[in-house]
């Protein structure tokens, strides 16, 4: 049981540390009327500041702003994932479908630009960026409607289709996304400070890049689709804009030599690499042995079990990575291919796929988590798995298999009370995944 705790208290280190409000006071200092974000100074007094965000971690990020220079705020729209909402005085909030975009995204990316056509040249808007930022902010394109772009992005979903897969065809099928939101400004600079949630942290691909140059093109959109077989499974609509945009009928979104963009300045002020940072140094602090792996890790969930399975076996054997007591961390996002009806999300499927390959271990703890609090479409943030967690499943009736089979994580864990249950963060990081040995 002190191996579950230490690896819960580990993971709560790496949620603290990803906190956007935080992140943002480290990221934005102001002196009087000088707001300085980076190498860049801004003057406030010289012209009206209007407020815009989108994604989970956006209320907690407006708080931030408003603490900074609520008094020189004239204007601001918010979307949030539902459940994701703070109190905020100056910033109207509103709450919007993820990870499937629903009538209430439309209406708060109605809000935003409701904003955006108030700027002048002499304004500056500060943009809010967190991931689930493309869910929540939705324009489509003409001829596609709300209802063609939820089924796209839940057949990509289920493919197993990677966020940079899935975001380039969102840029592609949106008026607002892969930097056409920064057009909106009419010549007012834009400030857009990033919680990432994006292995890597490109910028073009968190909330599929709303005020940054877009490096994808339609002919990247349909080599997706290709390479992920689901043509037969999208609706036609948005075949057939794609297919247009190949054969240059539609402009491409905005590339890096457009001139809008010399008036962005995008920085990113948390991500996965931070948090897992901290888990390494809370770790350290409980005691362990502590490295951290990769903040890049991707791939099918339980492949990535079987190679952390892998790693605690190394070192209950020889030793390696890390000498016992151990904690190996690694940071990022993987993915799922749905084949099953079951519920879950891809670290509950991680944590059941390890505890499949861990048992009868002792003294071995996985965890996988993310850091929004929300895997998939349940209210768990992940799961843990140790030696035992398949052996107490079968007293109750549970095939472990099975359940992993079925894609059913989520209900494999609930009776076990192994699912980690945070409620909603207000940030996210992509997810953090450990082993400890003791």
């Amino acid at each position: 049981m002190n191996l579950r705790d230490d690896a819960l208290a580990i993971f709560r280190a790496a949620l603290a540390a990803a906190d956007p409000r935080a992140a943002i006071h480290r990221a934005v200092q102001r002196e009087g009327n000088t707001l300085r974000v980076g190498a860049r100074a801004y003057d406030l007094a010289r012209g009206r500041v209007f407020v815009i965000g989108f994604g989970k971690a956006s209320a907690a990020m407006a708080q931030a702003i408003e603490e900074i220079c609520g008094d020189k705020i004239a204007r601001g729209a918010v979307s949030v994932k539902y459940g994701h909402t703070l109190p905020l005085e100056k910033i109207h909030l509103h709450e919007a479908g993820h990870p499937l975009p629903d009538a209430n995204s439309l209406r708060g990316t109605e809000q935003i630009l409701d904003v955006m056509r108030e700027t002048r040249e002499g304004d500056w808007v500060i943009c809010l960026i967190s991931g689930g930022g493309s869910a929540i902010l939705e324009l489509p394109v003409d001829g596609v409607s709300l209802d063609d772009l939820r089924a796209t992005t839940d057949v990509l979903l289920r493919s197993g289709a990677t966020i940079n897969e899935l975001n380039t065809l969102r840029k592609h099928l949106s008026q607002v996304k892969g930097g056409q939101l920064a057009r909106r400004a009419r010549g007012a600079p834009i400030v857009s400070l990033i919680v990432s949630d994006v292995i890597g942290s490109p910028i073009d691909t968190i909330a599929s890049g709303p005020t940054a140059p877009d490096s994808t093109t339609f002919a990247d959109a349909l080599a997706v689709i290709e390479r992920r077989g689901v043509r037969a499974q999208l609706p036609a609509s948005v075949l057939r804009h794609i297919e247009r945009g190949v054969r240059g009928e539609i402009t491409d979104t905005p590339k890096g030599d457009d001139p809008v963009f010399a008036r962005v300045q995008n920085v990113i002020v948390a991500d996965n690499a931070r948090a897992c940072d901290a888990a390494v140094h809370a770790a350290r602090a409980r005691g362990f042995n502590a490295l951290l792996l990769s903040s890049f890790v991707q791939g099918e969930a339980r492949e990535v079990a079987r190679v952390l399975a892998a790693i605690a076996k190394e070192i209950a054997r020889s030793h390696r990575p890390a000498a016992q007591p151990a904690c190996i961390i690694a940071g990022g996002e993987t993915t799922v291919t749905v084949r099953g009806s079951g519920t879950g999300g891809r670290c509950q499927e991680l944590a059941l796929a390890a505890a499949l390959e861990i048992a009868g271990m002792s003294n071995v703890v996985v965890l996988s988590g993310g850091t929004d609090g929300t895997d998939g479409p349940t209210d768990a943030a992940g799961a843990l798995a140790d030696g035992t967690t398949v052996a107490r499943a079968a007293e109750r009736g549970l095939d472990a298999r099975a359940f992993l089979s079925n894609n059913d994580a989520y209900h494999f864990f609930q009776p076990l009370n192994d699912l980690i249950l945070t409620g909603p963060t207000n940030t996210n990081v992509n997810d953090v995944m450990m082993v400890l040995v003791g």
